[in-house]
């Protein structure tokens, strides 16, 4: 009975210490900008809904955000943004699934500035592309924030762009997160 008890509690103590390697947040801010570099208008969004996980152990981190969720200054705007272009009905949900392949010079738990070299798979629109990119990951008071920028090619996700607007709606699309993470509790 006595190894039995200790066993659960060392499983108990492993399932904790495992817990504190994991940092979630539900709240990341999500910009999207499709500007066209000759454009008057901003073609932007944002979302303050993205969640993510890292694990500090492994490195392996994943990204979601649901296309909806981003809000645009124009209700016009995005309404196209989400029947015409990404088509969020069919496509509800961007998702980012990688590793910080770095993860041994980044330390969660002693304040500083780290750069996190990420590489992973990217699906938006229904495909999935390759994704190489960097993040600035902050350690400061037990808190942890991270930043991080892409830019996509909208021919890469099949996302088209009618001609009749080609002079507003870029090419590309420039993505930017920012998240501020706290430790996944079991």
């Amino acid at each position: 009975m006595k190894k039995l008890l200790v066993g659960l509690m060392l499983i108990i103590g492993f399932l904790s210490l495992n817990a504190q390697n994991k940092y979630f947040t539900k709240a990341a801010v999500i910009s999207f900008d499709a500007t066209a570099k000759s454009s008057p208008e901003t073609i932007a969004g944002k979302s303050t809904t993205g969640t993510s996980v890292i694990d500090a152990t492994t490195g392996k981190m994943e990204f979601a955000v649901l296309v909806k969720s981003i809000n645009f200054k124009k209700a016009l705007m995005q309404e196209h943004f989400n029947e015409n272009y990404v088509e969020s009905s069919k496509f509800p949900k961007a998702l980012f699934k990688g590793k910080i392949e770095n993860i041994k010079d980044i330390n969660f738990q002693k304040d500083g500035t780290y750069k996190a070299n990420i590489s992973g798979e990217l699906t938006m629109h229904g495909v999935t592309k390759p994704i190489k990119t960097f993040s600035t990951i902050k350690v400061s008071g037990g808190k942890i924030m991270a930043n991080s920028s892409i830019t996509v090619s909208m021919d890469d996700y099949g996302i088209e762009v009618p001609s009749l607007v080609s002079d507003k709606v870029g090419k590309s699309a420039s993505i930017n997160i920012e998240a501020n993470y706290e430790a996944l509790k079991k």
